[in-house]
């Protein structure tokens, strides 16, 4: 696309984003944002023009198109992360500044944790709430680090919303565990905030904290139905105390029969059992690929592992997929793979 063509799109965006104000219908600003951040090269000078403009309209558009391009175009976050980052400093809008706390997630620079670290804190719900759901993106990876701290805080928020979004954030989407975050996570269960509730005991599920078994189970036996990341966190968990909640679901509710699988003491061990075979058979017919089975330790199931750069395999689909037989499972992975070139045994 050439540059005009992408500053016709900003300004068609820019337009709908005035309507948008009034109507609340933000579809098409954001469809023809996404277009235009397509190019990175051409919509990186745009977006840094905008975000420099006086009107607040301007701003957000700036904002938006930056991380737009910046989740698109990786040669351009530096620069588009530097501009936010500025932009930070001297922005008083909160609709700006929910803007560039999504635009500045989306440019994975380092240097974001310390811009939401600070906006965590913001007077605006709406923009501690945009903090809380963007923290995820910037991760320090660090159980006592900036961006967990933060979201602990925020866990407590007196907005229910936000305590919503940090905890689930903190909860399901953070691989970081302490005795602080479980005891926030901890806090939570007895939240006023259904939403909030349901994500503490969700994140203390997926940290295998045993304590939160009767809680689960309890959101299994919701009439209405259990939310859909109670299922995995049912996994995750993997304990007989969740059989007779998840055996109150019928065989359509697939989750369920995968939670009652993981759950099931017998089912597990024919699962360790078949997985065990389906190595050894790959062993004897692709040695090259130095196959292993794993389970990662905030997720749900065995991962077979292998040494040819491939993503893997979910091990209990790819016996499904075999009907329980894992020769046949060994197979299909040794016809799916080209010969492993480094392969020296």
């Amino acid at each position: 696309m050439d540059a005009r063509g992408v500053a016709e799109l900003v300004g068609a965006a820019l337009a709908a984003a005035r309507v948008a104000r009034e109507t609340d219908d933000w579809d098409e600003y954001g469809t023809l944002l996404w277009r235009a951040a397509a190019d990175g090269s051409g919509s990186l000078p745009l977006g840094l023009e905008l975000i420099a403009s006086s009107d607040p309209v301007e701003r957000e558009a700036g904002c938006d198109l930056l991380g737009h391009a910046s989740n698109r175009n990786e040669a351009i976050r530096g620069e588009a992360a530097t501009a936010l980052v500025a932009l930070a400093e001297r922005e008083d809008e909160g609709r700006v500044l929910g803007s560039l706390v999504r635009a500045v997630e989306m440019t994975y620079d380092h240097r974001a944790v310390a811009v939401l670290v600070t906006l965590a804190g913001h007077q605006e719900a709406a923009v501690r709430r945009q903090v809380a759901g963007s923290l995820a993106g910037v991760a320090t990876g660090l159980p006592a680090g900036p961006d967990i701290r933060a979201l602990i805080t925020l866990t407590r928020d007196q907005d229910p919303e936000v305590r919503n979004w940090a905890t689930f954030t903190l909860g399901f989407q953070s691989e970081a565990d302490s005795p602080a975050i479980r005891a926030a996570l901890w806090e939570r269960t007895a939240d006023e905030h259904p939403d909030a509730r349901e994500e503490g005991i969700h994140g203390l599920a997926r940290r295998h904290d045993l304590g939160v078994a009767p809680l689960l189970a309890g959101l299994l036996d919701n009439p209405e139905g259990a939310h859909a990341l109670t299922f995995p966190a049912a996994r995750i968990m993997g304990v007989p105390e969740l059989l007779p909640a998840l055996r109150g679901y019928g065989p359509d509710v697939i989750e369920a029969t995968e939670a009652v699988n993981a759950c099931d003491p017998l089912r597990r061990a024919q699962l360790d059992a078949s997985a065990w075979d389906l190595v050894g058979a790959l062993h004897r017919l692709r040695p090259d690929l130095d196959a292993c089975v794993f389970m990662e330790r905030f997720d749900h199931g065995l991962k077979l592992g292998l040494a040819c750069g491939s993503a893997g395999y979910d091990v209990e689909a790819l016996l499904n997929r075999a009907d329980g037989e894992p020769a046949r499972a060994a197979e299909f992975v040794a016809s799916d793979l080209p010969p492993n070139p480094g392969h020296t045994g």
